[in-house]
């Protein structure tokens, strides 16, 4: 009803069909879901777990040995003279 008292019909904000549609994309998600989550075990009825596949300490036997890094040497031949903080200011 209308704030002047006049009678409107009653309407859905759906469109055309989108109601149909919506309930049969529900039923075929109920059934993809009713279906894919059967219980079926092939073999014995027994279902394989997961084990560890890691042994126990790790060890690197292969791994070469670390080389020791020479000191770097300077890139330039001249020598660089930084500002220290006295003259800075």
């Amino acid at each position: 009803m209308r704030s002047d008292g006049t009678l409107v019909r009653a309407h859905s904000r759906w469109a055309a069909g989108a109601r149909r549609e919506m309930a049969i994309l529900g039923f075929i998600v109920l059934a993809v879901v009713g279906l894919g989550n059967g219980n079926i075990a092939a073999g014995g009825g027994q279902v394989p777990r997961p084990h560890s596949t890691v042994k126990y300490p790790i060890r690197f036997d292969t791994a070469p040995a670390p080389r020791v890094q020479p000191r770097p040497q300077p890139t330039v031949s001249y020598p660089i003279k930084f500002p220290s903080l006295k003259d800075a200011r």
